[in-house]
């Protein structure tokens, strides 16, 4: 057997949110997630990189650290790991066949392809018996297959906007009760910037729980800084308290790159985008949290783990027959935006080629990308549900009339190599669906 093969029987059963499956799936199991503490991190946008930020510095503090997280890009195994090391298929595999025998065969409420694989991570990190486990929502929070664990250490909650608006809600304040639904009772919370109608919603709950909250501002961005100590005087050391400049000077890190200061810690910034300067804030944020409840983090660990983090598929830079491309999933109108505001900085002409799920958000995702003189290639999303191309087209040729160029191609290779072709002056960005991320990734 293998992974696909174990899944692949859960698939038919699509999106099918609720906790009864997955409570009486690990209470077969011998309820495994009752033996692991957890963060557990919510949000539109910016789950994962946060869920990243967190594992990387808990594991450079010397714990040992699970983390679990969708979709994956190229393979299933990247969903589960201890200290950024992917779970084994052979491991998986068999979690795999020790969930499937613990479904009766004869169950007329069978647990969804999510539940099956989160059920199989909550198991591994028991039986690791990691010190601490960082969980991803998969969809929305309160009926979400991870929401099972009264206690977590801390509840994050990254940003709230419309996505998903099928199963969560058309409004703000739908989509946030069912973010906030995650929060427990006197359990800490940290909580990006969110909008007011969004706000309001989480705060009310938090109130209601009882839940010391960290209300997360951005961090300051200050500055490059090329290699170590010495580079970093004399413009950014007055950033540094004493003991910090102390642990940066003994640092065996050389970092060249952005460094954010946030509550008083200096640290790199290795993912790309404006948007990390929120996201690493509330990974700081929670590490601060964790070590009023006792745990051992020091700024050492900080910020050689947060130097290390790595996310890919999000603002990442790579290459296609030795073209440079940048490519980001960018498959919602707030994480457009994010990517249009990097783009922006670069000051060349953009090329898209893109192909977004029929489940999204079109017009918005186009509007946020889109401007006058841009080039638009538009390719199906393999083995998903696609939106066509054609339609695509339609819209975008109507939210921005004025595109230099904007074709349909049959599969992804025809539209980078039509890209590459004509797009030697631009940035050429391949963006519009981590699932089409992932497969170029994997090809």
């Amino acid at each position: 057997m293998n992974i696909n093969s174990l899944l692949q029987p859960y698939q038919r059963f699509g999106v099918h949110l609720g906790l009864e499956r997955i409570q009486r799936l690990l209470e077969a199991l011998g309820n495994p997630h009752q033996r692991v503490p957890i963060i557990h991190v919510a949000g539109s946008n910016g789950k994962g990189s946060v869920c990243a930020y967190v594992s990387s510095v808990l594991s450079e503090a010397g714990y040992r650290v699970g983390r679990y997280t969708s979709p994956h890009l190229i393979d299933w195994t990247e969903r589960i790991c201890i200290n950024q090391h992917p779970i084994s298929t052979a491991e998986l595999v068999n979690l795999l066949e020790q969930v499937q025998a613990a479904i009766p065969p004869d169950t007329e409420d069978s647990p969804t392809q999510f539940e099956v694989i989160t059920a199989a991570a909550w198991l591994y990190f028991a039986q690791e018996q990691v010190d601490i486990a960082v969980i991803e929502v998969g969809l929305g929070g309160r009926l979400d297959a991870t929401n099972v664990c009264d206690h977590p250490l801390a509840t994050i909650i990254t940003s709230i906007s419309r996505e998903h608006w099928q199963v969560l809600g058309s409004t703000l304040s739908q989509i946030a009760t069912e973010k906030a639904g995650i929060l427990k009772p006197n359990c800490p919370a940290i909580i990006a910037p969110l909008p007011p109608e969004a706000k309001a919603v989480v705060q009310s709950r938090i109130e209601q729980l009882n839940c010391p909250v960290t209300w997360v501002e951005a961090a300051a961005e200050v500055g490059e800084i090329i290699g170590r100590g010495e580079a970093f005087a004399p413009k950014y050391l007055g950033f540094l308290p004493t003991s910090q400049r102390e642990c940066f000077a003994q640092s065996p890190i050389t970092h060249s790159g952005r460094w954010a200061n946030y509550q008083g810690i200096t640290y790199p910034l290795p993912l790309l985008g404006e948007i990390q300067l929120t996201n690493s804030a509330v990974a700081i944020a929670t590490c601060q949290s964790l070590i009023h409840q006792g745990w051992h983090i020091p700024d050492a660990a900080i910020v050689s783990g947060m130097a290390k983090t790595q996310w890919l598929g999000r603002l990442q830079w790579t290459k296609w027959h030795n073209h440079p491309l940048l490519v980001d999933g960018a498959h919602n109108p707030a994480a457009a935006t994010g990517l249009r505001e990097y783009v922006d900085r670069l000051h060349t002409p953009v090329t898209w080629v893109m192909g977004i799920l029929s489940t999204k958000e079109h017009e918005g995702i186009f509007r946020a990308l889109l401007r006058s003189r841009d080039r638009l290639y538009l390719v199906p999303v393999p083995d998903h549900s696609s939106a066509e191309p054609e339609e695509l087209a339609a819209i975008a040729r109507s939210v921005c009339p004025n595109l230099a160029d904007c074709h349909t191609y049959p599969n992804l290779e025809a539209g980078l190599q039509a890209a590459t072709a004509t797009a030697s002056d631009s940035t050429i960005v391949l963006c519009g669906s981590l699932y089409l991320v992932g497969y170029f990734l994997g090809s």
